[in-house]
């Protein structure tokens, strides 16, 4: 019995993790968002870093759940902000913000893809704001129901979780410093779950199919659809004259979530991400990186897990016991995450579904 709680901890600690971006990863390649470069601009729960002219790369280590990180594109007249946040409050954090970088108004905002850590601050704005999406992430927020749905199930139901783990946390501190830590974690945690639960998802005002191309001054941005992938409707940001292409959650600089992976379209979708020329990737989970070998080892990882989940299912294991037991560790010098056998259980479920999707075409 205490073996299968010890197990259930463990599966509830790696959703956890995913769920909430701002749990800090070391690593360079599986850093949870701190700056990658000296060149930063701290604010109240945003840390910005400079990547190119007029380009921001928005982080928090604050414990806020603040979702994803962010591409900040400021051109002549107006801002294009890349996702949003897990929540209005997070959203209205990061404008607040944002202000110590720019006077320029948010005219355009790019929900990467439909998981609410990047689209639920849309709410926050006005008309005059245009949120572009892929026509799925469109359709998703619109008609899925996706405060009832994955990812944002788990959140709902481990943070009542976590907020009693960290009260009994609280409980049993004695050194000071660590109290006011614990208090802090507990103030923000509870406050984000009664955020939470107050979410209206919002979708995009505008969609496209393929490709989109905003013209702001001299910046060219384009919003490509290069495949399903991490979702059935990933857009990537790429910035052709600044060689910088902004991923979401495609392609992290660690592990992404994979509960609505199209696994074999995947790694074909990062073979045309990788065909962009870009020097830079500024990604929806993690640290800014340049080398397209982080790609490739992502690609290996994703052919890996697939074959060796299938190869466990064969045996008549259950998701959950595949997700214990399924050994990924030779990626481990790519992925520092990777601690030793087992992986996120909701991936695992997902590969069966889509197992069980090709079996019936």
């Amino acid at each position: 019995m205490k073996a299968k709680i010890r197990t259930l901890l463990v599966i509830l600690a790696i959703a956890i993790s995913v769920c909430f971006s701002f749990d800090a990863i070391a690593g360079a390649q599986g850093g949870g968002g701190a700056p990658s470069s000296a060149s930063t601009i701290s604010g109240k729960i945003y840390q910005f870093e400079k990547i190119a002219d007029g380009v921001y790369y928005a982080t928090s280590n604050s414990p806020m759940a603040t979702g994803g990180n962010h591409p900040i594109i400021i051109n002549d007249r107006d801002v294009v902000l890349v996702d949003d946040g897990t929540t209005p409050a997070a959203a209205r954090a990061l404008l607040q913000d944002m202000k110590l970088i720019t006077d320029k108004p948010v005219r355009w905002v790019v929900n990467t893809h439909f998981h609410y850590d990047h689209t639920d601050g849309n709410s926050v704005f006005g008309p005059d704001v245009e949120i572009i999406g892929h026509e799925y992430v469109r359709h998703a927020i619109a008609d899925l129901d996706v405060v009832h749905r994955e990812p944002l199930k788990s959140a709902l139901a481990n943070m009542p979780i976590q907020i009693e783990s960290l009260k009994k946390q609280l409980g049993d501190a004695r050194d000071p410093a660590q109290r006011a830590t614990l208090e802090k974690q507990l103030a923000a945690t509870q406050a984000d779950l009664e955020e939470i639960k107050t979410l209206k998802p919002t979708p995009p005002t505008m969609s496209y199919s393929s490709k989109m191309t905003l013209f702001r001054g001299q910046r060219e941005i384009q919003l490509l659809f290069l495949g399903r992938g991490h979702t059935q409707g990933d857009t990537v940001v790429f910035l052709p004259k600044e060689k910088i292409v902004c991923t979401g959650d495609l392609m992290e600089s660690r592990l992404a979530y994979m509960g609505d992976a199209m696994f074999d379209e995947w790694v074909t979708t990062l073979d045309a991400l990788k065909e962009l020329q870009f020097d830079t990737v500024l990604p929806g989970h993690g640290v800014p990186f340049h080398e397209k070998s982080l790609i490739t080892a992502y690609q290996s990882y994703l052919k890996d897990f697939t074959i060796k989940v299938a190869e466990l299912r064969k045996q008549g294991l259950s998701a959950e016991e595949t997700a214990q037991k399924v050994d990924l560790t030779s990626h481990k010098a790519d992925f520092p995450q990777i601690q030793g056998p087992g992986a996120e259980v909701r991936g695992v479920r997902r590969m069966y579904e889509w197992m069980d999707e090709r079996a019936k075409r």
